[in-house]
């Protein structure tokens, strides 16, 4: 079966951004206090059961893996737009507010082809579990990078690691639905 990949992240962005508009409209935007910080928080709750239900093998809530994916790439995109427009309690109006979080989106969509082309579809051959542990990986990165006040000396700041999870978290969806149709 041809794969085309741009097709396939689309897809997985159309998705998350019905998500996201759907609870948007249940809970407004509330998430807007939170600081960048929290979500990072947010996104390693969501990495960890993935990782402790991949190294179980069973789990006892029905949430299903898939959904804590989207639940990753969902709190990616709010933590850019709080890098970007800072945390506030303030309301934005929905439809700006779901431009931004489809433009993070985009911009990790625009990151992803970028690098597709120079490692060449690497990823397709990579166990669904290391997409995890790579999210993981990159969440410690963030937490160092947010304690360390946003200072680096020689790494990217905080916003490529949430792109790169976004990224991982999309691969994850779509090897996953790949492997349910083999």
């Amino acid at each position: 079966m041809a794969r085309n990949t741009e097709q396939q992240f689309n897809k997985a962005i159309a998705e998350c951004v019905d998500i996201f508009t759907k609870k948007m409209k249940d809970y407004g935007t509330a998430w807007r206090i939170l600081r960048p910080s929290s979500l990072t928080d947010q996104i390693y709750i969501k990495a960890q059961r993935i990782r402790s239900i991949e190294q179980k093998g069973s789990q006892k809530i029905e949430d299903s893996i898939r959904g804590e994916y989207i639940g990753i790439i969902n709190y990616c995109a709010m933590a850019l737009i709080q890098c970007s427009i800072g945390y506030d309690s303030k309301p934005i109006a929905n439809d700006e507010i779901q431009r931004m979080f489809e433009q993070q989106l985009t911009g990790s969509r625009d990151l992803m082809l970028n690098k597709n082309h120079d490692y060449g579809e690497a990823w397709r051959q990579m166990r669904i579990s290391s997409y995890t542990d790579l999210i993981l990986m990159k969440i410690h990165r963030t937490k160092q990078i947010e304690d360390n006040k946003g200072n680096t000396i020689i790494s990217e700041g905080v916003e490529a690691n949430y792109m790169d999870m976004i990224n991982y978290a999309i691969f994850a969806l779509i090897r996953l639905e790949e492997t349910s149709e083999e």
